[in-house]
């Protein structure tokens, strides 16, 4: 169904981008605008950029761009209606969608698909466990057994599969869903004797919500005592599910996460749970994969705080220990603990109750150092050989954490728990750290010599991605357009081809348009008057500063100027449909400053002069036109010589001509030069 151009605008009116972007990810104030570090890529030092006035986002680092619906495109990697209907259900508006062409039926996404399909499946699944004596005789009585309430079986979607061959591709055939998708999803398997049936049957149904609280996939336990079946079965992987990409229960945490700043991590579906039941609701589970790089840095996105929350058992011990380096690696700080033998985090606060367990937290989470020295110390005795192989386990994670002065510290504090001298810590960390560079240069070394034996002898390797997609990535855009730009064909890209100087005095002149178009330069005379009028009958030759210049000019023989929210908020009236995202993060990029002017030159009554002044915006809009002008006579020059070294095949008269012309131009670019102040003309 396609959403009417009028609903678009009231969600893109209603979507106020610091609640959708905060989200995802925790914003700091700096100046006017908010950082953060980019969810798009790793980075240790925040480049990601909003700008509240403008209601748009940009990362210098990795060129990521857009207003609030293409950051939930990105975000969730999903189609353009999709993330407006993740907004619509986000501020309460009511979308009545238009009949779909069949066209755009072939265009929708299957990803979309999925998704929808699995919210029935969730539906389906409570409504077993809630409204049939099956799944409230057995399900609702094992949740109530651990002791979950209706208001947390509601927000976390709890249900029941009925323990039936098919009663889930039975109803999902009869709402109109395709056994090929069913299968996609996860929800059903189909055997070589084409027998069909239901992956999840006689299970308690744990869904798995993604950061916007999509269900993406399902956790099931069965029951009943069968040897045969798995205790856990879990969705496979999909186009919306990977598994270690994914932590369980981050939808419902994530606004917690932020206001606690830290974040509790345990293994289980019930862990996770049962804490948010006690208020203890900054808590997420790896659900049954080892931790991952990828779901750190989703931990990341919202605290740089972690504390590990693990059984204390043998196998609870080798699982810390096992994330521990990974979790330093990505910059976070880390603490850890181990609850008392036999105890786990669901069964722990069930016994002492929530607010004996945070003080538990408090009085014996531990740092990794005094963690890994307390196991070392442990089993070293006085063993001296074993307390050397402690020191050097530990600085081996110290190494792992990418900023020296972190390191610098740590090392005092080892040094400190040891009882050795901080040098020989140092020392240590240092050895690892030039022996981890000895092995990733080896390894550098070994991946040339199999790309080199590779290499077909005489040609050149194949790239790896296509041109389109590599200008995608260098643009900062998706190449998932909304349907009327995906069909569309593409326009030449900046990054296609090297820049000329001309293409940055072109976007140099937009940018002045963009900025201060409206502002008067002298009374009656606008920027935009001036600029359009010394640059009548010129065209712009790089896209899309070409399209956007006839823009200005059609917009202001209708007696408007055109603003910078025309191009960021894409106004059908202004932009062509198939040009709007181009445009649009071109517009991102020339109104986004990277840097702000720190309010500690003012205090030190330092002032530094403004763009917007009057009189330095005049002139750097003189300078502009000047310099537009300059580079094409020198273009025209470069052409006429040209056509004057092919002097044989023309007659004197042409010659004569050509160098007439020639020294018009040349006289242009002198007079120019002359007033920029350049020594040498071009």
């Amino acid at each position: 169904m396609r959403i009417p151009e009028e609903t678009v605008e009231r969600i893109r009116q209603a979507a106020d981008i610091l609640e959708v972007v905060g989200d995802f990810v925790s914003l700091k104030k700096r100046g006017s605008n908010y950082t953060a570090c980019c969810p798009f890529h790793n980075e240790k030092s925040p480049s990601f950029n909003v700008n509240p006035s403008r209601q748009i986002y940009k990362c210098f680092g990795c060129g990521k761009a857009g207003d609030a619906v293409k950051f939930v495109m990105d975000i969730e990697n999903i189609g353009y209606g999709e993330a407006l209907r993740y907004l619509a259900k986000k501020y309460g508006i009511e979308i009545e969608e238009q009949e779909q062409t069949p066209e755009d039926l072939l265009r929708q996404n299957e990803r979309e698909s999925l998704l929808i399909v699995l919210n029935f499946a969730k539906t389906f699944f409570q409504e077993t466990l809630l409204q049939t004596d099956e799944g409230k005789s057995i399900g609702l009585s094992y949740f109530r057994e651990r002791g979950f309430t209706n208001p947390t079986i509601e927000a976390f979607d709890l249900g029941y599969s009925l323990d039936q061959w098919d009663a889930l591709l039975q109803e999902g055939s009869r709402r109109g869903y395709s056994r090929d998708l069913l299968e996609k999803a996860g929800l059903i398997l189909s055997k070589e004797n084409n027998k069909t049936f239901d992956r999840f049957r006689g299970r308690v149904m744990f869904p798995i919500h993604n950061v916007s609280g999509r269900v993406i996939a399902f956790g099931a336990r069965i029951l009943k005592a069968d040897k045969t079946q798995p205790k856990y079965l879990n969705s496979p992987e999909t186009t919306v599910y990977h598994k270690s990409q994914v932590l369980y229960g981050i939808f419902q945490a994530k606004q917690a996460i932020r206001q606690e700043d830290v974040c509790y991590l345990t293994e289980g579906y019930t862990d996770v749970i049962s804490l948010h039941q006690a208020g203890i609701k900054n808590v997420v589970a790896s659900s049954g994969t080892s931790l991952t790089t990828e779901q750190i840095r989703l931990i990341a996105r919202f605290t740089p705080n972690v504390t590990i929350l693990y059984d204390g058992d043998a196998a609870g011990i080798k699982a810390a220990l096992r994330g521990l380096d990974m979790v330093l690696e990505e910059g976070l700080n880390l603490r850890l603990l181990l609850l008392p033998d036999g105890e786990d985090p669901d069964s722990y606060v069930h016994k002492v109750g929530a607010d004996a367990f945070k003080l538990y937290i408090r009085n014996h989470s531990k740092d990794f150092i005094d963690f890994k020295a307390s196991q070392w110390l442990a089993e070293a005795g006085d063993n001296p050989l074993k307390r050397a192989e402690g020191i050097s386990d530990v600085c081996a994670s110290i190494t792992r954490i990418p900023d020296p002065l972190k390191r610098q510290t740590l090392s005092q504090r080892v040094a400190q728990v040891f009882h050795v001298s901080e040098q020989s810590v140092i020392s240590e960390i240092n050895r690892l750290l030039r022996q981890q560079q000895d092995q990733r240069q080896k390894e550098a070394e070994r991946q040339r010599d199999r790309n080199n034996r590779q290499q077909p002898a005489g040609g050149n390797p194949e790239p790896d991605a296509s041109l389109e997609e590599i200008n995608a990535l260098l643009n900062g855009l998706s190449v998932d357009m909304p349907p009327d730009e995906a069909a569309a064909p593409p326009r030449p890209s900046l990054a296609a081809t090297a820049r000329t100087p001309l293409s940055f005095q072109e976007e140099e002149c937009i940018r002045l348009l963009m900025n201060y178009g409206a502002r008067e330069l002298e009374p009656g005379i606008t920027l935009c008057q001036y600029v359009l009028s010394e640059l009548h009958e010129i065209e712009f030759q790089t896209s899309p500063y070409d399209l956007m210049l006839t823009l200005y000019r059609e917009a202001y023989s209708r007696g408007e100027i055109l603003l910078a929210h025309d191009f960021l908020n894409r106004n059908p009236a202004v932009v062509p449909n198939a040009s709007a995202a181009d445009m649009q993060h071109q517009a991102i990029n020339l109104t986004t400053p990277r840097y702000e002017i720190s309010d500690g030159w003012e205090k030190h009554e330092i002032f530094v002069p403004s763009e917007e002044e009057v009189k330095i915006l005049a002139e750097a809009a003189w300078k502009n036109v000047l310099r537009i002008k300059k580079m094409l006579a020198e273009q025209r020059m470069v052409t006429l010589q040209q056509q004057l070294r092919e002097v044989s095949s023309k007659t004197p008269e042409e010659a004569d001509q050509l160098m007439t012309e020639f020294m018009h131009f040349k006289r242009i670019d002198m007079q120019i030069s002359s007033l920029l102040g350049t020594v040498i003309s071009g």
